[in-house]
């Protein structure tokens, strides 16, 4: 994989044309947890509720030093180049001490594996929306 892809992390930015049909969190479970159940899904599609409640992604926001990462007991975790994480779920013991510590909440659990459901960075979610809601953008440099 070439440096540039690695420096890109998942954006929200559009989230006004968001119609919640759930095509990203779909594509997510299917082709990198291979289940057809959105709950498997790396990213969530919520309504913020209410009579006039907008749709909400709930992401990784691909963290330059993940708050996971050193809390892995067993090194399944690694920071990835451009921000965001490496996982390797051979390592993995189902510990869920990176769900506690992520501060966005974004990791979610497989109860049927007893691995964590997180984010790869793959745009996977972004190359499945029909509305050009999520992006893959580089990461400002500041």
């Amino acid at each position: 994989m070439s440096e540039e892809k690695r420096s890109k992390i998942l954006k929200a930015k559009k989230m006004n044309r968001c119609l919640g049909c759930i095509s990203c969190m779909l594509a997510c479970a299917r082709t990198v947890y291979q289940d057809y159940s959105p709950g498997k899904s790396a990213i969530k599609i919520r309504s913020s509720g209410g009579l006039q409640g907008k749709f909400v992604a709930d992401i990784c926001r691909g963290c330059q030093e993940p708050s996971c990462v050193p809390v892995c007991p067993t090194q399944s975790l690694m920071t990835r180049a451009g921000g965001g994480l490496k996982y390797n779920s051979e390592k993995c013991i189902g510990c869920k001490r990176c769900i506690e510590a992520c501060e966005v909440h974004a990791i979610g659990f497989d109860e049927s594996s007893r691995r964590p459901i997180l984010c790869i960075q793959c745009g996977i979610c972004v190359k499945s929306c029909p509305h050009q809601v999520l992006s893959m953008e580089e990461r400002n440099q500041c």
